[in-house]
């Protein structure tokens, strides 16, 4: 009998939101449409940078290189993939950096997202003919297209809202995207033994020419804020350096802080999911038993993941700001990681495994974002950008090479250096909601 009332008075708040605010119907269908669009394919990453067919995930020329100095590629098969995501990121940064100083809004932004369609054109050529190394093309690219799609449409947000908007709609938009988290994998799993991988490619490129409809839509409403707030306009070129990002993140304090929780955040999932990794292949040999641990994780972070957006998000961030979404998060993983330095088991790794991630998808991501809405397009477009890509990516490395060399002397070592990791997450967690306090118009009702 509580459930119901509870789900219509959700409903009823969604209305009133759409009332309120006659983009957030567009926004929804775009982060929808995007996660739909990337989750279709991320299960076909997970396959290729698990697979044990080395022929099909590195090029022969890599294959050699590794051999000839006595150096089996399977060993070390991911840190040899994230290494190459990271140098591919750092050198995409000045590009991106240059295209978002040279063009307006009306034409990089598109011009993103068509990059990301053509090549996945490109890749159903490779699947279908079965090209030789296609698994790493594949992955590295996946892994751009995740961080870059995703940072670029969060940037676009802060266009489009004000800070006061992004409090009330970011949650419902967060919603949209764990929606389309679900029904990706869904559809690849209905769709891929029919059509194969080839075909997904396709599907993902549907809803990718989507998103473009929507961006579109909303750069009416881009505009239009922009007008009536005399803020800077997107429709002219942003100028600026290349490198501005992280020259930015590098002199303000605000996007150091913002920055540093992005590495430490990034340290304790990847902490996590190696050394979950290494225990479920000691407690699950079976690979049957294994993929539905794996399941019911997944499962279970989106289900928390949307309830949370759902029921929690919006009120929260309305009545007390980030700080709450950002240290509530911390709090929770710091508990988590004592838990397993003291008991490293299966179901209390996957119980932190769902914290950790619901956490951050439904609480400190619309929690940092709304932070963008205050602050000039530079921060948006090119720190937040850096920080997303190039420093989100340079943690992955650090953390997949250091548990690399934890993994050595146990669980408890790693989750013991992991604890460390995450009581660093919540300080710095602490320090950005104590810096954007100092932003301007921060208690303004609409968000300035």
């Amino acid at each position: 009998m509580s459930q119901r009332p509870a789900v219509a008075g959700s409903f009823g708040r969604f209305k009133a939101a759409l009332g309120d605010s006659p983009p957030l119907l567009w926004s929804f269908l775009y982060f929808f449409c995007l996660l739909t669009g990337y989750y279709v394919l991320r299960p076909v990453r997970e396959a290729m940078g698990a697979s044990s067919d080395v022929a099909a995930l590195f090029p022969p020329s890599m294959i050699a290189f590794f051999a000839e100095r006595g150096v089996a590629l399977k060993d070390l098969q991911l840190q040899v993939l994230f290494t190459c995501t990271f140098l591919i990121m750092l050198a995409l940064q000045p590009v991106y950096g240059w295209l978002v100083s040279s063009w307006p809004r009306r034409v990089f932004l598109p011009t993103v997202y068509g990059f990301f369609i053509a090549t996945l054109l490109l890749f159903y050529v490779a699947f279908d003919s079965g090209m030789p190394g296609r698994g790493m093309a594949f992955f590295l690219w996946i892994t751009v297209f995740n961080l870059f799609a995703v940072a670029v449409f969060w940037s676009f947000m802060a266009d489009v809202f004000s800070d006061a908007e992004a409090r009330r709609s970011y949650g419902y938009i967060g919603a949209a995207g764990t929606v389309g988290a679900i029904l990706g994998p869904t559809l690849t799993r209905v769709l891929v033994e029919r059509v194969g991988i080839a075909n997904l490619m396709l599907v993902s490129a549907a809803f990718l020419m989507l998103c473009v409809v929507c961006l579109l839509r909303l750069r009416h409403y881009a505009v239009q804020r922009e007008a009536s707030r005399r803020l800077a306009s997107g429709e002219v070129p942003m100028g600026g350096a290349v490198w501005a990002g992280l020259k930015l993140v590098a002199s303000e304090p605000l996007l150091r802080w913002l920055a540093l929780l992005c590495v430490l955040g990034v340290g304790v999932g990847t902490l996590l999911y190696n050394e979950q990794a290494a225990i479920v292949r000691q407690f699950y040999p079976d690979p049957k038993a294994a993929t539905a641990y794996y399941a019911s994780i997944d499962l279970a972070v989106n289900g928390v993941t949307l309830l949370v957006q759902l029921f929690v998000t919006r009120a929260l961030l309305s009545r007390f700001g980030i700080a709450p979404a950002l240290l509530i998060p911390g709090f929770a993983i710091v508990l988590g990681y004592a838990a397993l330095a003291a008991s490293p088991l299966p179901l209390l790794v996957a119980v932190v495994q769902v914290m950790t991630r619901s956490g951050e998808f439904a609480l400190g991501k619309p929690a940092r974002e709304t932070i963008y809405t205050r602050v000039a397009r530079e921060w948006r477009y090119k720190a937040g950008a850096a920080i997303d890509t190039v420093i989100y990516r340079g943690g992955d490395l650090t953390f997949v090479w250091t548990h690399k060399l934890l993994a050595g002397f146990g669980s408890t070592a790693v989750f013991g250096v992991g604890l460390l990791v995450a009581c660093g997450f919540t300080f710095s967690a602490w320090r950005v909601s104590a810096e954007a306090k100092k932003l301007p118009d921060a208690r303004a009702p609409d968000g300035g």
